[in-house]
């Protein structure tokens, strides 16, 4: 953890010597044992200007081994000392506009929930430019009660489409569809859960035992949730669908 902690600081001296970065924030996945088949080394940028180009970034880091930028030119990927290193760069001014709308931007979200909220409130700072990540924290930390119920409202909309889909791929026996539909349920039903319990999303790898460690939960919760996701063949799909289905009313009338 000491080659990760220098490795850390050596790359945040690189990023925060370009004038378009704002801060550096480490992620969870950083904290992992380096030989935890999850770790990585993350870094999240947050940007107020431009930010040099994908050859520049990669000479600035010495050309580290397969290093691949993704076509937006917000992620590059790398390995140095063997160690996988991932650095997404993200507009600060995203940030700024969900404040300033209170909170009325769900399309920022995307597929993967509020995670990107909870990476910027518990992240390890590792260099901030001026105090805007803190006005930023304290904005989101008083966010209004309308956006945690626009925000279950949209879930659940989901989770109800991906209820239905489970059902109907389960009568048919379509393998695909099911798992497709079973995987949508499972991720929208989460957040629903982190709504009601306003709580920003955490890593989808660390997602259950989150998800366990909120407040408000339904009854028989744990034990429906941990049939839902057992792989060892002994339910078949329209068990699991009647468990889906158990979960699903239970979530919807938390808090009705």
């Amino acid at each position: 953890m000491h080659s990760v902690e220098r490795l850390a600081s050596k790359l945040t001296v690189i990023l925060s010597s370009w004038p378009g970065v704002e801060c550096v924030v480490s992620c969870e996945a950083a904290e992992t044992d380096v030989l935890d088949p999850y770790f990585a080394l993350v870094l999240d940028i947050y940007c107020t200007g431009p930010i040099p180009g994908s050859e520049e970034r990669q000479a600035s880091f010495d050309n580290p081994g397969a290093f691949e930028t993704s076509r937006s030119g917000e992620k590059d990927r790398f390995f140095i000392n063997e160690m996988p290193v991932r650095l997404e760069y993200k507009r600060a001014k995203n940030i700024e506009e969900l404040v300033a709308n209170s909170f009325d931007t769900m399309w920022i979200f995307g597929s993967s929930g509020t995670y990107m909220l909870y990476r910027l409130v518990y992240g390890n700072v590792l260099y901030q430019r001026s105090e805007w990540l803190d006005r930023m924290k304290m904005a989101l930390a008083d966010s209004p009660q309308e956006f945690w119920e626009r925000l279950r409202e949209t879930c659940q909309q989901k989770m109800e489409h991906s209820l239905s889909d489970l059902g109907g791929a389960a009568f048919k026996d379509d393998k695909l569809f099911y798992f497709i539909s079973l995987a949508g349920f499972i991720r929208s039903c989460a957040s629903v859960l982190f709504a009601i319990n306003g709580q920003w999303e955490s890593s989808e790898r660390h997602m259950t035992d989150s998800l366990m460690a909120l407040p408000v939960l339904p009854e028989d919760f744990e034990g429906r949730w941990a049939m839902l996701l057992r792989t060892d063949g002994s339910i078949d799909p329209a068990k699991r669908y009647q468990i889906a289905q158990l979960i699903a009313r239970s979530v919807f009338s938390l808090g009705t």
